[in-house]
């Protein structure tokens, strides 16, 4: 059937029978897709491991406690690493992390399957359990502030481990756009016409042409996405007492 262009930026219009044989065609590339990413899970559960001491001290609600403690008697933990700029209000704390562990508010799944989960930083614990509570996080927080890998080393990353009684070892991180699992909002702005709405995105010819990348994570008290002084991470003006903000409150890079 001859398509009817739906308008200036928008899908051609067809009849539904032409829009299965377009999807069932998608489908089979989404399946290979699919399979693709099963052979490099596959391989992944085949990486060797680093064992490391485990008895480090982490710092947390209680206090110093031993790394292993994050496995809350576990075989399994997944960890988030999340940048901290120190002194910052919560305004100013990393966007693309609090995205992130916006998205990792309950481990419940995680915990039936066996495995654990905690959100590690850099920042001084007595600014991350401010942060914590003003965010109304209930998963695991702890500070590894001058702990080197693989306790804590570099943030931003997503790091499974292992248990084996009281040794404990790394299996698997990464970072970058190798953290997306964990952000589903990605994974569903995909499916949609328009995408992420970032300039890097291959799109037809009339669509939008989209914004830098990760626009809409910070928007002004009233709803502009925007990256500059009055803004917070989009998901901070769902808290109670979040306030118009003048100033990010960086006085420096991210650690």
């Amino acid at each position: 059937m001859t398509t009817t262009p739906g308008g200036t930026g928008r899908p051609p219009i067809v009849d539904l029978a032409t829009w299965q044989a377009a999807r069932d065609e998608l489908l089979l590339r989404e399946k290979a897709h699919t399979r693709e990413g099963d052979a490099i899970a596959a391989a992944r559960r085949r990486l060797p491991m680093v064992e490391f001491d485990g008895f480090v001290e982490v710092t947390g609600p209680d206090g110093p406690v031993p790394f292993i403690e994050l496995f809350q008697g576990r075989d399994e933990l997944i960890v988030y690493k999340h940048m901290w700029y120190d002194g910052a209000p919560p305004q100013g704390q990393c966007e693309g992390c609090t995205t992130t562990a916006w998205h990792l508010r309950d481990a419940v799944y995680l915990n039936a399957r066996g495995v654990s989960f905690a959100i590690v930083t850099t920042g001084a614990w007595d600014e991350v359990a401010e942060y914590v509570a003003f965010m109304g996080y209930t998963q695991p927080w702890y500070s590894v502030r001058d702990i080197e890998g693989p306790a804590g080393g570099p943030m931003g990353y997503l790091t499974s481990y292992l248990r084996d009684g009281d040794r404990t070892f790394l299996t698997y991180s990464t970072t970058g756009r190798g953290t997306e699992p964990a952000n589903p909002t990605m994974a569903l702005l995909d499916m949609t016409p328009y995408g992420r709405g970032e300039t890097w995105e291959d799109k037809p010819d009339g669509w939008p042409e989209g914004r830098h990348a990760c626009w809409y994570w910070r928007t002004d008290a009233d709803g502009n996405s925007t990256w500059g002084p009055t803004s917070r991470p989009t998901a901070q003006w769902t808290r109670p007492g979040a306030t118009p903000v003048t100033t990010l409150g960086r006085h420096g890079t991210y650690h």
